[in-house]
């Protein structure tokens, strides 16, 4: 860990080649000072991965480990043939090393721990130089959750931050010059393995890191095939708690039926559904960043709750029962949304997080289109249950699949659970990861204020901010209106009858992946380059393709309101919502882009406050939409919701050429 004035930076770093210079890093820098040389590696410490790992981690693995009292699927440091890497052994005597610059120099030249020659990248240096010229005054003291978010990373494996995507939390340590220098570090091959010694503190603290720099326990380092299988299961849960709501939808006619309610009434089964998702990650967000907790459990014990509530959800005989069932269902599956982005960052580099992150995005808006094809055949057919009881048919199977397979990924409980392995092999209680050192005075009212006054004070305070949530909130709740304009133009106009109509909703579907195909081009020939060539700028370059794209919107909105006649095909009004839906899903990645930029230290409270008011419209647009189609007709509503987009669209170009001044002036920053 280096500490300058006024800001703690935290690196992993490997040895690597650079095409043009293998100086030596200056002792200046004590970070990036090589490592002593040991007899082991990694294989000799542990055996490579297989998949009794894969499982051992996963919840089943941890269940059978506590009922067997540890006794089977074994991590390393319970096994017998284990060796203690030889720092750790050593540690125990050694006095504990200052970190400043003065310090660092004599410390280096120990004459009996001789350093090897370490090659570095010379941006690094430069940076460095840049940062050490902050003064005191620019950052503040980091909050106990915030620490809790940084997990010490000296010498290892790649460059990581705690949190980034679209549910990020970086911690104040974490600068625009911090995430340029690891942009330019992913994208460097990794050298070879090479142990990592640990830090030990003033007060004897021994920071329990990585063994190697290719330490298999590091998500980071885990083999494209573990990465795959995890990506491919959080897009099934995301796309299966997603499809959750719209295949609701069909069902509105039969509820209606059923129960004697009118259409908004039988709507709330959907709005109560959209509006719990929003509400769930103000919770679930926080508890996966508690190292003792992690990742895992707020999946796997919110889904079970899940896929378990949609037995009683198909069997309610009461229409109040049924809302609040579908309003749980919603709380309850909202993990995917709170911590999704997160167990993507645990896993890729910052480089590779762009592509999955937005594959993460498409299985979130493809969810909702695909849902009301799915339940359109069989509620004709069958009857209104029938769409809820497919959930428990779809998302029953998935469960099991990250029940079994779902590894832990967060690197602070990663780390604090091999704290407390090496503690019970070698009984000394010094032992402790980073992430347990800061879990120490954590309170629960710095938990509920991170989590519930931050999201929100940021809008409050930041008209740039609030301008996003703004409008991802608008474009968000047109989505959902689409729910109820589609069956009045091709069931009412065109005919349809239910399944037909949900399979309009693949409009939805083909914009996505246009515009999936059009991002990750752009990413890899522009954004990527450019960021490891110049940098990465201000935040609001993020917001170049949002500038295109932001008429697709309004235009796509009146192709689809004014071409919904019945002596037009209905071809034409699907083009349209094409074209509205490429403009949706590219300004939400540009603005999700831009967000963790502005205010990186506060990233998971500005994804909070976005998600929360997107869906709290979005839920309202289901209840306003149709009597406003119904009274205005469907063009001159769609005409209504495409003015306000057009208005926004001029937002964007504001937020583009005067955000950074408008984010200086706010009074957020000034705070």
């Amino acid at each position: 860990m280096l500490e300058v004035p006024g800001v703690v930076v935290h690196y992993q770093l490997h040895k690597y080649q650079h095409p043009v210079s293998s100086n030596k890093c200056p002792s200046r820098y004590p970070h990036l000072e090589s490592i002593q040389q040991k007899k082991e590696t990694s294989q000799t410490i542990y055996p490579p991965h297989k998949m009794s790992a894969l499982i051992r981690d996963a919840p089943f693995g941890q269940i059978v480990r506590y009922l067997t009292n540890n006794r089977v699927f074994q991590y390393p440091e319970e096994r017998a043939d284990f060796q203690l890497p030889a720092a750790y052994t050593s540690h125990a005597h050694m006095e504990a090393k200052e970190l400043d610059s003065d310090t660092t120099s004599s410390s280096t030249n120990d004459p009996e721990e001789p350093a090897v020659e370490e090659n570095y990248h010379p941006s690094i240096v430069e940076e460095l130089e840049k940062v050490d010229t902050r003064s005191e005054g620019e950052d503040e003291e980091l909050s106990d959750l915030e620490k809790l978010q940084t997990v010490r990373t000296n010498y290892t494996a790649r460059t990581q931050i705690s949190r980034v995507g679209t549910r990020t939390a970086l911690s104040k340590s974490i600068s625009r010059a911090d995430l340029e220098q690891q942009f330019s570090l992913a994208a460097l091959e990794p050298g070879p393995s090479r142990p990592i010694a640990p830090e030990t503190r003033q007060d004897g603290t021994i920071l329990v890191d990585w063994y190697t720099t290719d330490d298999p326990e590091n998500p980071q380092n885990w083999l494209f095939g573990k990465k795959l299988l995890i990506l491919i299961q959080l897009l099934l849960y995301t796309m299966g708690v997603y499809m959750g709501s719209a295949i609701y939808s069909p069902s509105i006619p039969g509820v209606m039926e059923q129960f004697g309610v009118q259409i908004g009434a039988a709507s709330m089964g959907l709005s109560m559904y959209v509006l719990a998702y929003g509400v769930g990650p103000l919770l679930f967000s926080p508890l996966s960043e508690i190292p003792i907790i992690g990742r895992n459990p707020p999946y796997i014990i919110s889904y079970a709750i899940f896929v378990i509530l949609c037995i009683p959800t198909a069997l309610a005989d009461d229409f109040n029962t049924l809302v609040a069932l579908r309003f749980l269902q919603g709380f309850f599956g909202s993990p995917c949304l709170a911590t999704g982005g997160a167990t993507l960052q645990d896993i890729y580099s910052l480089l590779q997080l762009p592509y999955v992150l937005s594959l993460w995005a498409l299985a979130a808006t493809c969810g909702p289109a695909i849902g009301p094809i799915i339940s359109g055949f069989s509620v004709t057919a069958m009857n209104w249950r029938w769409s809820l009881w497919e959930m428990l048919w779809l998302n029953g199977p998935i469960f099991l699949a990250l029940f079994f397979f779902l590894p832990e990924t967060s690197s602070a409980t990663i780390l604090l659970r091999r704290a407390q392995r090496l503690r019970a092999l070698t009984g000394n209680d010094n032992l402790k990861s980073q992430s347990e050192i800061d879990q120490a005075n954590l309170t629960a009212s710095a938990i509920a204020s991170e989590a519930l006054w931050r999201p929100f004070q940021l809008m409050l305070l930041d008209p740039s901010i609030a301008f996003t949530a703004v409008y991802t909130a608008i474009i968000y709740g047109i989505f959902y209106s689409f729910f109820e304009a589609f069956p009045l133009v091709y069931i009412d106009v065109y005919g349809f009858n239910l399944g037909e109509m949900g399979l309009t909703f693949l409009s939805v579907t083909i914009g996505v992946f246009l515009s999936l195909a059009f991002y990750w081009t752009y990413i890899y020939k522009l954004v990527n380059p450019e960021i490891l060539k110049h940098g990465m700028g201000a935040p609001e370059r993020r917001l170049v393709p949002a500038l295109a794209v932001t008429f697709f919107v309004p235009v796509g909105l009146f192709v689809f309101g004014w071409t919904a006649r019945s002596d037009i095909h209905w071809i034409v009004s699907c083009i349209g919502i094409v074209i509205t839906t490429i403009g949706i899903f590219l300004i939400i990645q540009c603005i999700f882009l831009y967000l963790p930029l502005s205010y990186p230290q506060y990233a998971a409270s500005l994804f909070a406050g976005n998600d929360f008011t997107r869906s709290a419209l979005a839920a309202g647009s289901i209840h306003f939409s149709y009597p406003m189609f119904h009274n205005l007709g469907v063009d001159k509503g769609v005409t209504l919701l495409a003015g306000l987009t057009i208005g926004c669209s001029a937002g964007v170009y504001v937020l583009y050429f005067f955000g950074e001044r408008l984010r200086a002036k706010s009074r957020f920053a000034a705070k």
